[in-house]
């Protein structure tokens, strides 16, 4: 199904019903019951966390500039610190690995479904003097919970990557969420939600990956934390992540943003023993949609690498720091925190914002995630 919606994509296609219209009866009941819960709170406008991080490792090296488009998730709705969101998490990372500072522009929009991709790159690529080194794009759920023909989120998706990757800038798209880890969401809307989710994610990922970008699986990673603590990884309105949530999803996405820069200690090789493997793009796809925490990278086409790259914890998340240009000539660039405020820390030492320690699982429980990983994503 994955690669017939991705082939539609490409060759202009009409809608690939991924549902039977028996099931349309069912599915109206169940939505219009989980709407009367999901969404039943207010999630805050998200903050701004544009600015730059990692200003203690200025240098002679220029900044590392970072773009984040797509929906709710990557703008960060549902936590109220420009710090707790993903953008900011991601930059604080790539900052403590590269040793560079890095400047975030943040062009995702709460709500936005791939169709607005286009906006959000024209966007990112205005200036061309500020082509950003490497991209994140997270995207899909709206386009679920929307109906929005499959092979069209696709073809906008794939769009979008290849003009980012034209204009110089490397991407990294996390696929589109397992909706089925939603609490309010029933039997059996949560199992079509899942099937509809990964099929997404699977098309996602083989016209990501034909476009010269990579792609990092969200699916499920919350699934078994989420059913233990619903209200410690998701938002005031039981959909949004809470900023536990965003920190898994960060934690999950940094090593492959890190890597395609070259800045991962790991390299593309393979290890078997991590059950990573180079199999066609479609096969690859659809193990990785089933798999959260999964990365796809092109090889030489058809083919493709499975990688289960070893996560680490987060650095200590810092607010955003206005960047040089914009900030008065008498404040000094030094500290980590946001301009604003009067106290300063250092990105080593920890803040109120949550991270996750990762955690070494026996060969014999993996629960779908891989060997020696940790377990981590939000949902969107």
């Amino acid at each position: 199904m994955a690669r017939r919606i991705a082939a539609g994509a490409a060759y202009g296609g009409g809608s690939i019903g991924l549902l039977g219209a028996a099931a349309v009866g069912v599915l109206l009941a169940e939505v219009q019951l989980a709407k009367r819960h999901v969404g039943g709170g207010i999630a805050p406008v998200p903050p701004s966390a544009d600015g730059r991080y990692g200003v203690a490792f200025a240098g002679p090296a220029a900044p590392l500039r970072l773009g984040l488009l797509g929906d709710s998730t990557a703008a960060g709705q549902g936590v109220r610190r420009a710090g707790q969101t993903p953008g900011a998490l991601l930059a604080s990372g790539l900052a403590a690995v590269s040793e560079r500072p890095v400047d975030l522009r943040n062009v995702a929009q709460p709500g936005a479904r791939s169709d607005d991709l286009e906006r959000q790159v024209s966007l990112l690529l205005a200036d061309p003097s500020h082509t950003p080194d490497v991209c994140v794009i997270m995207i899909g759920a709206n386009d679920v919970t929307h109906r929005m023909p499959a092979t069209q989120s696709v073809r906008c998706l794939t769009t979008a990557v290849r003009r980012l990757r034209t204009a110089g800038a490397e991407v990294v798209v996390g696929t589109c969420p397992d909706l089925g880890t939603i609490e309010p969401v029933y039997q059996p809307l949560r199992w079509l939600a899942r099937r509809v989710s990964r099929q997404l994610a699977a098309a996602q990922t083989i016209g990501s990956v034909e476009q010269g970008g990579r792609t990092v699986s969200l699916g499920d990673l919350l699934g078994p934390e989420f059913e233990a603590n619903p209200r410690e990884l998701f938002g005031p309105d039981n959909y949004h992540p809470s900023a536990e949530g965003y920190a898994t999803a960060a934690m999950a996405v940094l090593p492959t943003l890190c890597a395609v820069l070259g800045l991962w200690p790991e390299t593309d090789r393979l290890d078997g023993a991590r059950r990573e493997d180079m199999l066609p793009v479609a096969e690859a796809a659809s193990q990785a949609a089933r798999e959260a925490g999964t990365e796809v990278t092109g090889a030489r086409a058809p083919w493709a690498l499975l990688k289960h790259r070893r996560r680490r914890r987060l650095p200590a998340a810092t607010e955003p720091q206005p960047h040089p240009e914009t900030e008065p000539a008498t404040e000094p660039a030094t500290s980590s925190g946001p301009h604003e405020e009067p106290r300063q820390e250092p990105l080593t030492e920890p803040r109120q914002e949550p991270h996750i320690e990762p955690r070494e699982e026996p060969s014999g429980e993996s629960h779908g995630e891989p060997h020696g990983e940790s377990r981590n994503l939000p949902a969107n």
